[in-house]
């Protein structure tokens, strides 16, 4: 399996950026991939930064036929649930995400990246993430209590050798604004729209479960078989007005497009309680191409 973008896994980085690209009329697919794989190459674990970068899966196909998984499309339409429940579709054409320890480092190289691309794409969006006691979201309570181990990881989120794409990994990235009216439900409320407890993150048990909590919903079964994702999510946002940045990395687009369908209700008619609580303001798909995928597009380095 070619070798991944290591940021991917890069655990612990307290400030994160996230920018989205819309490349200008005229300006080729492998273009665009060129110039941001050369801001890759060079920042990537360089002064407590990590750079992930990603692209429309329709834009990393132009470009590379044959290194795209064939089913992966963008976020090309909203989903919308039977009750009239809508997730919007914001897909750009580049996504980079900029992490690091201190928020400092990161500004300057989402700077330098905006200014590079600049001639050649469009600034669609900027959004700054961080961490917030260690693992929880805004809601107070933890978040990816479910994640593999990074042991396990590799092959949740990677796209396994012998297919196209190998090494590389499918992207949902939402941005989800929160209500303040969850925080005024009472503990036990907020525990039931979850499904879990929110001092110890114990999952409620199954006669205690509600069918429309969020654990419920977002949990994946083929065949008896639970398919897992790797999230990244960071909260974002000020204090009157904030949320969940959802990154979440996959080997395959159906897990991610199921958890999102099941969260609609499209599958059964049951809609996410959480989604009663928090509206999700945009939705992406991007392919995150392996570091080999990624730097044959880089310029070559002059040897001396």
């Amino acid at each position: 399996m070619d070798t991944p973008q290591t940021g991917i896994f890069s655990l612990g980085d307290a400030a994160h950026i996230y920018l989205e690209f819309e490349r200008h009329d005229h300006v080729a697919a492998g273009a665009l991939i060129s110039t941001i794989a050369d801001i890759h190459e060079p920042r990537t674990t360089v002064g407590g930064v990590n750079l992930v970068v990603g692209f429309r899966p329709e834009l990393w196909r132009e470009a590379v036929p044959g290194d795209t998984p064939l089913d992966l499309a963008g976020f090309n339409d909203e989903l919308r649930g039977p009750d009239g429940y809508v997730m919007p579709a914001t897909q750009a054409d580049a996504w980079v995400w900029v992490a690091g320890a201190s928020y400092d480092v990161c500004f300057d190289v989402a700077r330098d990246t905006i200014a590079i691309l600049q001639p050649i794409a469009k600034l669609a969006s900027e959004l700054d993430g961080w961490s917030y006691r260690h693992s929880r979201d805004l809601t107070g309570f933890e978040d990816g209590t479910k994640n593999p181990s990074l042991l396990d990881a590799l092959d949740i989120a990677l796209v396994p050798d012998g297919e196209p794409g190998t090494g590389g990994s499918v992207l949902l990235y939402q941005k989800w604004r929160h209500a303040s009216e969850f925080a005024a439900l009472p503990i036990e409320s907020q525990e039931r729209v979850i499904g879990r407890t929110k001092a110890e993150s114990i999952e409620l048990k199954e006669d205690v479960m509600p069918a429309d909590a969020h654990v419920p919903r977002t949990t994946i079964d083929d065949n008896g078989k639970e398919l897992k994702i790797f999230r990244r999510n960071v909260p974002y946002g000020s204090v009157t007005d904030h949320g969940t940045v959802f990154v979440g990395f996959s080997c395959e687009q159906r897990r991610l497009d199921r958890m999102l369908r099941r969260m609609a209700g499209m599958e059964d008619g049951i809609r996410d309680a959480l989604t009663r609580y928090t509206t999700a303001l945009s939705g992406a798909y991007y392919f995150i191409p392996s570091a080999q995928a990624l730097s044959r597009f880089s310029t070559p380095k002059d040897d001396d």
